[in-house]
């Protein structure tokens, strides 16, 4: 008896993002407000950061909310209902929930049911790690459209009083949609990871505490606002060593990025790195020598690091700002917590 042939589905050779959406929360926290709870100035966190303003979300704003404003967008953008997405991936850190997913809601919210969904806890990366694997959905021909969307409310689990990287950090979401193209739109992704620097950007503690503190309270009551604040986990970082690694080894990544797509800097319109500190994003397109007809995404200026959602939203603020921009080539790279790292090259929509 012969063995059954199965089918597989038709390839693809190319894919592209067909639009970008985004949201951006409406509170806007100054470097004076910053200034109430640890002891700096404007002027030191512009000259350290470059940044001024940060968006944070109002409490009864969440991840999901954040993100299906920028999925609508994105949607609209590339001209597609949200029932032809045959995937939605998430990129975020701080759903509140492990499970079930803030893609599966997300989908169910934009009508994209029943498209497989799934969260993404790449941190900075995540963004670029989403666009990696739509790109290679669309191209096995699993999914026609792939919504990527990078979102994180940081908000939550910020101490104010942290001087390593709370003071930097924002909320906001980014969105987009890839599909098949007629031409390359997406260049080779490199992308991996460092475990050896596990510890370099991370949180104080895991919810574990949460719950032993819950079961050491003798009482038999709830456990006091004071000792939940104590115990919920808050982020930190060693800034030299994040500092020295993003510089020194990403600017490799973004380089090979560059050579693995078959194009040099000069070939570039834009340049869209993690909204990490603007004397990383300073420092990378000196060492990447990017002349100066190149955009370079700075969005942190304005909304401070956005972790997963900071590429998108960079990128979408270069379209709105510069449209002519719109078909050029843009290289963007993403790194962060693990320590993960992931860059490509994409034709912008």
């Amino acid at each position: 008896m012969s063995t059954p042939t199965l089918n597989q589905a038709p390839l693809r050779e190319f894919t592209r993002i067909h639009g970008i959406g985004a949201y951006r929360p409406d509170v806007i926290v100054t470097n004076e407000d910053v200034c109430q709870w640890i002891e700096s100035s404007d002027e030191w966190i512009r000259k350290r950061t470059g940044i001024a303003t940060r968006h944070r979300a109002s409490p009864d704003v969440g991840v999901t909310d954040m993100a299906e404003g920028a999925a609508r967008e994105a949607l609209e953008k590339a001209g597609i209902d949200a029932s032809q997405l045959g995937a939605v991936i998430v990129s975020t850190v701080t759903h509140p929930y492990a499970t079930p997913s803030a893609a599966a809601d997300l989908a169910h919210r934009i009508g994209a049911t029943p498209a497989p969904a799934f969260d993404i806890s790449a941190a900075c990366a995540g963004y670029c790690y989403g666009i990696a694997q739509a790109d290679a959905l669309v191209r096995s021909g699993a999914a026609d459209y792939v919504l990527v969307v990078g979102v994180e409310k940081l908000s939550d689990i910020i101490d104010n009083s942290e001087r390593s990287i709370s003071f930097l950090l924002g909320d906001g979401a980014g969105a987009a949609i890839i599909g098949p193209s007629d031409t390359a739109g997406i260049g080779p992704s490199v992308w991996g990871s460092d475990g050896s620097k596990w510890g370099a950007v991370g949180m104080t503690g895991s919810m574990l505490a949460l719950r032993d503190l819950a079961l050491t309270d003798e009482s038999g009551s709830d456990p006091d606002a004071a000792a939940v604040a104590a115990a919920w986990p808050t982020l930190r970082q060693d800034g030299q060593t994040v500092f020295r690694w993003a510089v020194w080894e990403m600017a490799k990544v973004a380089q090979e990025a560059l050579d693995r797509a078959g194009i040099e800097a000069k070939d570039l319109a834009a340049f869209v790195p993690h909204q990490a500190n603007m004397r990383v994003i300073d420092e990378l397109a000196k060492v990447l020598k990017l002349p100066d007809h190149v955009a370079v995404g700075r969005d942190i200026e304005d909304a401070g690091n956005t972790s997963a959602a900071s590429i998108p939203l960079a990128t979408h603020r270069l379209l709105r700002e510069q449209p002519h921009l719109s078909g050029g080539l843009s290289l963007q790279i993403g790194f962060g917590a693990g320590l993960v790292f992931g860059a490509q090259v994409v034709a912008l929509p």
